[in-house]
This record gives structure tokens, C-alpha cells and sequence, in this order.
């Protein structure tokens, strides 16, 4: 990963690109990093499947809660604020989780991170809109591509981590991460107040900033297809969920791995999801964004029944690598599409696809957790497969992604 033309090209950028990608990274680093510890921390405090589940759906609600204030915060200030505070309260939002010392401390915290990690997701999703329109050629992709990197990191690194040195040694050195790239991103995040177009109604002016009550009553069309969006990104988002949350659990417990190794289907799912989301601006200029997703949603289905199927760890890690694959594109179009919406901010367009969308991959792990105390989590795999139908059958609205390649006016 360390010779991919991500890194090679990343001196390259502009300080507020590399900005982003700091972002995008650390968001993914500490997603990652919670994967093998979800395990460690079920044997610590006693707690079944189940209740990991409730654990996750805390994570979710956080996340979710904290979505609407993110964007009502972006149409005031911008989004360079509310990026900048999620990354900073991140940092000690993770280790109040892995040393928590009960159940109830537990969830408090992990409500905390999923608010903290889920408002910067869709702060960090708004300053790349932001920056692409700015720099007039599509970044989504490998923005994205720049978190699954820091999912590869944060979950291949945990698990050896956590097996030599222990759960409390890991917490800090995640911390440690998160905190040294605050202090960049703080110095060279895109002021985006100024960049967006006034005819969105997001000028730094607080007079001619919209209200949301103003924004319903004039722009019903475009929240409604806002949401629509956010519908189809759920779907693509549940299995990234079951992945993230549930493939160390199922690595362990139904096909005998170690901790040290428990991470590794996480890795390599997003080793190959960074690496075709840096592939992917070119291939859905090749393609266009509705052929792209129907081809990586095929991948993905493939690789999720492949993970079901699998009766050996090697076919279970190809599985999850194939599934990242298939998803690693669709959910960077969809916030495309979202931030194209005509006649909405950026931050109230990507703020609702992120809210809807990531409430698929937040709170559906719990009920993976619910499903899999009774069928277990290679049904469950399978089950995910078969979902991806709806993704096929809703292409069709991705088309709007494909403006943000042309030239702007």
C-alpha cells in the first residue's frame, strides 16, 4: 500500500486536498481500529452477540443524531469548523471505549465516537464537494479511497497491536494517530465559506443563509431526491457495516482464527477497496456512474456469498477482499449524485445522503448481532448477497452523478 500512487501523488496535492485526505483517512483509521477490539472488548466485559449489537446501535444513534447538527452547522460556518471539532473529540472518544469498565460506560462512549466519527464523516464529505468544485475534476472516489486506506492501517495494524502490547496499549497508539493529524488538518483545511455557490443558498452571509423550515417550503423536490439517494446508499452501506463490525467475530468464531489475525478480513477488504476507489474517478468517467455501480455491485455480491460460503479462512479473506471490490464505488457516486441535487447547500444535500445512508451501515449491525446468535454470520453473508438486487434495480438514479465531470460554466 505504501508504494500506491495515492501516497506517491499525495506530496503532490494542494494543501487543502491533502487536508481531505487526512480526513477521509483518519475517519477510516478509527473505524478500522474498532474492529479487532470488538471481539477483545466482548470477552473483557462479558457480553454476548447481542449485546454487541446494542453496543453498535449506540455507535449509530450517535452517529445519526449527530448528523442534522453537522448540517445545519455547515450552512453556517461552513464545513472546515465542524470537520476540525469531530477530529479533535475522536481522538479521546476511543479510548473511553476500550477501557471502558462496564457495560453502561461502554455505550456512553461508543455513542460519543459514533457522534464524533458520523458528524465528520458528513463534514469531510461536504469539504470534498467543496474542494472538487473548486478544483474542477472529480475527487469522491479517492477521498474515499484515502479512508479505506486508514481502514487497511487501522484494522491490520489493531490486531497484532493488541496481541503483543494489549487493548490499552492500542487505544493510545490510535489516539496518538488521530492527534498528530489533527494538528495538520487544522493549519490547511479548505475554508469552504466562501467557494460555494451563491445560488445554493450558502454564501457567508448569515442574512442569506436558508433556514431549514424556508428550505422545505422551496426545495421539496431536492430533499425528497436528497433522501432517495440516502435510501439507495443504506443499501450498499450494510454490508460495509457487517464487515466492519462483524467480520473479526465471524473470523474467530466460525472459522477458528486467532486475535492476531481476526482483522485481516477487514484488511484486506478495504486493501482492495482503497485500491479501486483510486481507480475509480477514471473508470465512471470510462463507464459513467450507472454501469459503474451495476458492474461493482455484481463484484460485491460475489464476494459476500464467496464469504458465506467460505469453509477455510483464505476463501474467507478473498471473499471479504472481492466485496470490497464491488462496494468500493458505489457509495462515493451516490454522495456525488447527493452533492449535484440542484438548488440545495452542499452541506444539507450531502448531510441527509449520509444520515440516511449510514444509518444502513451504523444500526443494521445490530440486527446482524440479533441474526446471528439464531443463523448464524455465514447465513447472514449470504443474506447481504442477495440484498444487493436493489442496488441493480435503482442504478438508474445514479445518473446525476456524472455532472460533477464536466467543466463548470
Amino acid at each position: 500500500m505504501v508504494d500506491s500512487p495515492a501516497f506517491q501523488h499525495f506530496g503532490a496535492f494542494p494543501p487543502a486536498r491533502r487536508a481531505v485526505a487526512t480526513a477521509f483517512f483518519v475517519n477510516g483509521f478509527a473505524i478500522g481500529s474498532w474492529a479487532p477490539e470488538v471481539p477483545v472488548l466482548a470477552d473483557r466485559l462479558g457480553i454476548s452477540e447481542k449485546t454487541i449489537g446494542f453496543l453498535i446501535v449506540m455507535f449509530g444513534l450517535g452517529g445519526i443524531l449527530a448528523m442534522p447538527i453537522i448540517a445545519r452547522a455547515i450552512n453556517r460556518v461552513g464545513s472546515r469548523p465542524p470537520v476540525l471539532v469531530t477530529h479533535f473529540l475522536a481522538a479521546f472518544a476511543f479510548p473511553a471505549l476500550i477501557l471502558a469498565p462496564e457495560l453502561w460506560v461502554a455505550a456512553a462512549a461508543i455513542f460519543v465516537m459514533g457522534a464524533m466519527l458520523g458528524g465528520m464523516d458528513a463534514a469531510m464529505n461536504a469539504n470534498a464537494i467543496s474542494l472538487e468544485r473548486q478544483m474542477d475534476r472529480a475527487i469522491m472516489s479517492s477521498s474515499h479511497g484515502f479512508w479505506s486506506i486508514g481502514g487497511f492501517f487501522g484494522a491490520g495494524l489493531g490486531g497484532p497491536i493488541i496481541a503483543a502490547f494489549g487493548p490499552a496499549a492500542h487505544a493510545l497508539f490510535v489516539t496518538g494517530i488521530i492527534a498528530i493529524a489533527f494538528l495538520y488538518a487544522y493549519r490547511t483545511t479548505l475554508d469552504d465559506r466562501e467557494v460555494r455557490p451563491a445560488s445554493e443558498g450558502a454564501s457567508a452571509s448569515g442574512e442569506e443563509r436558508l433556514a431549514f423550515g424556508q428550505l422545505l417550503r422551496e426545495h421539496r423536490s431536492g430533499l425528497l431526491r436528497a433522501a432517495a439517494i440516502g435510501l439507495f446508499a443504506l443499501v450498499a452501506m450494510l454490508p460495509e457495516g457487517g464487515t466492519i463490525d462483524w467480520s473479526a467475530v465471524y473470523l474467530r468464531s466460525e472459522l477458528g482464527a486467532d486475535i492476531a489475525t481476526s482483522g485481516f478480513a477487514f484488511a484486506a477488504f478495504s486493501a482492495m477497496m482503497a485500491t479501486f476507489r483510486f481507480l475509480g474517478d477514471g473508470i465512471r468517467d470510462q463507464l459513467g456512474a450507472v454501469t459503474t455501480v451495476r458492474l461493482f455491485a455484481l463484484v460485491a455480491a460475489s464476494g459476500l456469498a464467496l464469504a458465506g460460503l467460505a469453509p477455510n479462512l483464505p476463501l474467507a479473506l478473498a471473499g471479504f477482499a472481492l466485496t470490497g471490490i464491488g462496494l468500493a464505488n458505489i457509495v462515493p457516486i451516490a454522495f456525488s449524485a447527493a452533492g449535484n441535487v440542484r438548488g440545495l447547500p452542499t452541506g444539507v444535500g450531502i448531510s441527509i445522503a449520509t444520515g440516511i445512508g449510514y444509518s444502513g451501515g451504523l444500526m443494521a449491525p445490530s440486527v446482524i448481532g440479533f441474526l446471528a446468535e439464531h443463523i448464524g454470520l455465514a447465513t447472514v453473508y449470504l443474506g447481504m448477497s442477495a440484498l444487493l438486487a436493489i442496488i441493480l434495480a435503482l442504478s438508474g438514479m445514479m445518473a446525476g452523478a456524472d455532472r460533477e465531470l464536466q467543466p463548470a460554466n
